[in-house]
């Protein structure tokens, strides 16, 4: 019998947060070495578990976007949700979709400009097929007490209602076993994952629903509030700031291309780009002024700064995450193995 190794972050405290459920991340590349489905992985995972669980698989040679538009190193393959050993049947587990390249993709979500560019031998992988859901509203699986929504980015525990906010990057930053900033949500990046960008099978929000300038939430100042209260694991920001210049150095204008969250809008301000706000809806406008987004903000003159200084100076120029603590992947994360 073959060996397959994940990673695992066990239910509990976790330094100073909360882990709601266990979280497992497992690399289809290790999937396909041990000759079984990705399905049949989470499953094998799922019995060394007795607790709820949310499993997510990434596939390290492809890419994705995350909330904003900006796209990644990596992208999740497929995501389950497992309880007392087992994964449901019908709701537990959700594959993603793979995505090809067309000049009329590109017309209709323009975003993906990026990817000839920063990431041409890489497939695209977004969220679920729509038609193959189970769960009408949210690209979500659960299992007994387990959730896992929005593509694998939030995880939730049924009986006590506790969250936790995954953002992709951070995932991707864990399956490399670089580095992660954890901490509480807070209100900027509770706002700031309202600014999506529309997408056919969009890992959040499917079938265009919301064109880039648009806030998902529309709740105006209350969508500080949404998410603030709930622990958060995310990428080191100089991984962040890398992947948004990437973006910014396409021709992606914030608020018409690339969602105009606070991080994007952070880093080109000091690259000298300046956001579409006569596309962003008035909304929108009024969430990020919320947390101090100011139109007045966003058009002030800043000090220019190269990439390499952006990065380097990525803590004090990206906002968000309260009471944030860095750590190195090894220092959070367990490596588990299971017989297949």
């Amino acid at each position: 019998m073959s060996k397959l190794k994940y990673k695992f972050i066990p239910e509990g405290t976790l330094n100073d947060i909360l882990v709601p459920l266990s979280i497992v991340f497992v690399d289809y590349a290790d999937v396909k070495a041990c000759g079984i489905s990705m399905r049949e992985a989470c499953e094998k995972i799922a019995t060394t578990i007795p607790g709820p669980a949310g499993i997510n698989m990434f596939d390290m040679t492809a890419t994705t976007t995350n909330s904003d538009g900006v796209m990644i190193d990596g992208s999740m393959t497929c995501m389950a949700a497992s309880d007392y050993g087992r994964i449901n049947k019908e709701f537990g587990y959700l594959e993603m979709v793979e995505v090809h390249y067309s000049d009329e993709l590109i017309e209709a979500e323009p975003h993906l400009k990026q990817w000839m560019k920063n990431y041409p031998d890489r497939r695209l992988l977004m969220g679920p097929d729509p038609k193959k859901k189970n769960i009408p509203i949210h690209n979500a699986v659960l299992t007994g007490r387990a959730g896992n929504n929005n593509s694998a980015t939030e995880m939730m525990h049924y009986i006590t209602m506790e969250e936790i906010l995954l953002p992709i990057s951070g995932q991707v930053e864990i399956m490399k076993n670089g580095k992660v900033e954890i901490g509480g949500t807070g209100c900027i990046i509770s706002v700031g994952i309202g600014m999506v960008v529309g997408e056919e099978y969009g890992r959040i929000v499917p079938h265009r629903q919301f064109k880039c300038g648009e806030t998902a939430h529309n709740s105006k100042e209350y969508a500080k509030f949404l998410k603030s209260h709930i622990p958060c694991i995310a990428a080191d920001k100089s991984v962040l700031a890398k992947y948004i210049i990437q973006a910014l150095q396409t021709d992606a204008v914030p608020g018409k291309d690339i969602g105009a969250s606070p991080a994007v809008l952070s880093v080109a301000r000091h690259m000298k780009i300046k956001p579409n706000i006569d596309n962003m809806s008035k909304a929108a406008l009024e969430e990020l002024e919320s947390v101090g987004f100011t139109k007045e903000w966003m058009m002030e003159a800043v000090e220019e700064l190269t990439p390499e200084e952006i990065i380097a100076r990525a803590d004090e120029i990206i906002p968000g995450i309260d009471n944030p603590h860095k750590y190195n992947v090894s220092d959070i994360i367990q490596e588990r193995y299971v017989e297949v």
